[in-house]
């Protein structure tokens, strides 16, 4: 089985990942960090230096191969992953999806604090990160809306939202 984290950034997917890797003994891969030790190069260089739409090629290419080819994974996507080609629908033909959803404040309160790390924010206020959130997230929902599991992480105990996304995905 291959269990696959969707979700807008700050969401939790590379935390929850590492937890439910761990306690269900799956080998975990992030996505963009598997794009990045391929290339040798950091996502935001891949953008620099290459642009977006070649990054979103890689992206796509790296995600069948990860999905042809491994088993017992936990695969944490990047918060674009499932909005361009059809990888959402390959996503869901060949793994079980999972959306991490999380409040516009919620995502707020944790990108305020990383936006260094953040290139897609880097540049946006704190006050203004609500309303530029809040637009991106009702873009991506659409997308990430399709996945077969939905679980909250609005205030939550990391190990409760791993609790919750084991029981949804072997009852």
């Amino acid at each position: 089985m291959i269990i696959s984290l969707v979700g807008y950034m700050g969401c939790g997917k590379s935390h929850i990942s590492k937890i439910l890797s761990e306690k269900i003994n799956f080998k975990l891969i992030d996505l963009d960090k598997e794009i990045s030790r391929r290339n040798k190069l950091t996502i935001p260089e891949i953008f620099e230096k290459k642009g977006e739409i070649y990054f979103r090629k890689l992206e796509r290419e790296t995600l069948e191969e990860i999905l042809a080819t491994e088993e017992n994974l936990i695969l944490s996507l990047g918060g674009g992953t499932p909005v361009y080609y059809n990888n959402m629908e390959i996503i869901n033909n060949n793994s079980k999806s999972i959306f991490l959803r999380a409040s516009v404040s919620t995502l707020a309160e944790r990108l305020s604090k990383q936006k260094e790390k953040r290139p897609l924010i880097a540049n946006i206020s704190d006050e203004n990160l609500p309303e530029f959130i809040a637009k991106h997230l009702f873009e991506r929902n659409e997308f990430y809306s399709k996945a077969m599991i939905s679980v909250t992480t609005d205030s939550r105990e990391p190990e409760a939202i791993v609790d919750e996304i084991i029981e949804k995905l072997y009852l």
